[in-house]
């Protein structure tokens, strides 16, 4: 990959030769290919807990349409990923969040039924408490609710979303 000098950062970022023969006008605004991607992508989650209770939504879109998970979505460029969280956290789920400590960096690949990739992100999960809004369904979410840590087992979360949620329970400030 040949570096770039951008224009918008003070530093240096690895852009593909085959975007190079693009005018710098349009490279900024390519839509991401999330499935069947090129390049994992970025993801951030918001692992949002009040006293014994985290937020999950449940998501309207695939890859995991109708599934209950972590607040978050992509990262947008320029954005710093704390930010995104907490970006997120608000068009999710409606709540107003205080972003605290990293949580942790999960791999989500996801093969296809050939078993090619088709969904490949990275998550950056953040602890979040929320400080104000109200807990309403908006943008990729289909529902959200509270949860206790006894509702989480049926509701069949992916492992690594048990592990970051159980995480965030040990860390919070009661």
């Amino acid at each position: 990959m040949k570096l770039l000098e951008p224009m918008w950062r003070d530093h240096k970022v690895a852009v593909p030769v085959s975007l190079l023969s693009f005018p710098l006008r349009f490279r900024m605004h390519l839509p991401m290919k999330r499935e069947f991607p090129e390049h994992p992508l970025v993801g951030v989650g918001a692992v949002i807990i009040d006293g014994s209770r985290v937020v999950l939504v449940k998501r309207a879109h695939p890859p995991i349409q109708g599934q209950w998970s972590i607040p978050g979505g992509m990262l947008e460029v320029g954005e710093l990923v704390r930010d995104a969280a907490v970006r997120e956290a608000r068009e999710e789920t409606g709540l107003i969040v205080e972003s605290g400590d990293l949580l942790g960096v999960y791999d989500r690949v996801l093969p296809d039924a050939e078993g090619r990739v088709q969904y490949h992100y990275v998550l950056v999960d953040f602890l979040c408490r929320p400080v104000g809004g109200e807990l309403r369904a908006a943008s990729d979410a289909a529902e959200v609710r509270w949860f206790t840590w006894e509702e989480l087992p049926a509701l069949k979360l992916a492992e690594d979303t048990l592990d970051v949620i159980r995480e965030g329970f040990e860390r919070r400030q009661c």
